[in-house]
């Protein structure tokens, strides 16, 4: 038998790099690309739409933003705006969908022409020449503001994320460096310098704290540019400088962990216990590069269905892979039936022994 495989969600004409769900309107949002090479790789950001086709999860394409010459290597979303980390900056981007039925005149058999996207159920024209009423999707996306926001001597964006409110987005990179942009001008309020090498993770606390994770083995929390505590594994722990480097998601609820690692392979765990709960060895077979859970609001329960919790994977091999954990609450009908028969046999011989006299 074959190696088993994670099923396959879409697979993109570049290598894949950043992930992002947006759960309101149900998109997939792919990045990546080939740079600025002139090897004939494009580069773009993908924007799919997820739909729960008889019963199972699919993905369509639904708008491709062409960005030139830069490869998105990161991602973050806040509404309909995303930060793409590109080279040595972060470019903003905002997509917009729009639906509206129109009238079109039933063309030919066989016609090629083809127009926005139609949405499946559409009824079809009984003759030719009949008039029919079409609900179409346009989908656009504008470029916004970019500014560069890594000044090392090989320049990259590593990170990017926004802040609660959306009004903040906070970057790191290579050169160490952290800095604060207001959005959507990208106007600079707050630059110092947290770790030495590169940051590998930040977030921003709705507190205003402010945690960045970097290749020095240190995690740090700071208020705007003051250290508040720090965490240094050299100190309190193993060295994991030869580890291989897993990419990480947390399901919205704190329930799961997600992780991808260099050799293509993706788990899903319990995140308070780290117990394992699904392992796919190799899913890509080579280095996966982000990994996003199905949000657990908007449209995210309607297209999970039965399953507890999906995560989506993107790695170098163009592909974008869907790892399905299946309910564990729920309990077979069979098993049910049997408990209650032997509930029942169980409450007659207790009723023998207590009132044999009855029975």
């Amino acid at each position: 038998m074959g190696r088993r495989r994670a099923p396959e969600l879409y697979r993109a004409p570049f290598p894949l790099y950043a992930l992002q769900v947006d759960p309101s309107a149900g998109l997939l949002i792919a990045a990546g690309g080939g740079g600025a090479a002139k090897t004939g790789i494009k580069n773009g950001v993908h924007f799919l739409q997820l739909e729960q086709i008889n019963g199972r999860l699919s993905a369509s394409l639904l708008h491709s933003h062409d960005t030139e010459t830069r490869a998105t290597m990161n991602l973050a979303l806040a509404g309909n705006i995303l930060a793409a980390g590109q080279d040595a900056h972060c470019q903003l981007l905002c997509f917009q969908i729009h639906q509206q039925k129109s009238k079109n005149k039933a063309g030919k058999a066989g016609s090629k022409e083809q127009g926005p996207r139609q949405r499946k159920g559409a009824a079809p024209a009984e003759k030719s020449g009949a008039e029919t009423h079409q609900e179409e999707i346009e989908f656009s996306v504008e470029n916004l503001q970019a500014v560069q926001t890594d000044f090392s001597t090989d320049p990259l964006q590593k990170v990017v994320c926004f802040n609660h409110d959306s009004t903040l987005l906070a970057t790191g990179g290579t050169d160490g460096y952290v800095r604060v942009w207001k959005v959507p001008t990208l106007e600079k309020v707050l630059e110092f310098k947290a770790h030495e090498g590169e940051i590998e993770d930040l977030a921003l606390g709705p507190d205003g704290k402010l945690v960045t994770v970097g290749w020095d083995l240190k995690a740090s929390v700071w208020q705007k540019d003051q250290l508040v505590t720090q965490l240094h594994w050299q100190e309190n722990g193993p060295t994991f400088s030869n580890t291989p480097y897993r990419y990480q998601a947390c399901s919205e609820s704190g329930t799961f962990l997600g992780l991808g690692t260099v050799t293509g392979s993706v788990a899903i765990y319990i995140a308070f216990s780290l117990q394992r709960l699904y392992y796919m060895k190799e899913a890509h077979g080579i280095v996966v590069t982000d990994v996003a859970f199905l949000p657990e609001k908007g449209r995210g329960p309607e297209l999970l269905g039965s399953q507890e919790t999906a995560l989506f994977s993107v790695a170098v091999d163009s592909r974008c892979q869907l790892h399905l954990l299946p309910s564990r609450r729920s309990v077979p009908i069979w098993l049910l039936l049997l408990l209650c028969v032997g509930l029942i046999v169980m409450t007659i011989l207790l009723l023998q022994r207590a009132f044999p006299a009855f029975l």
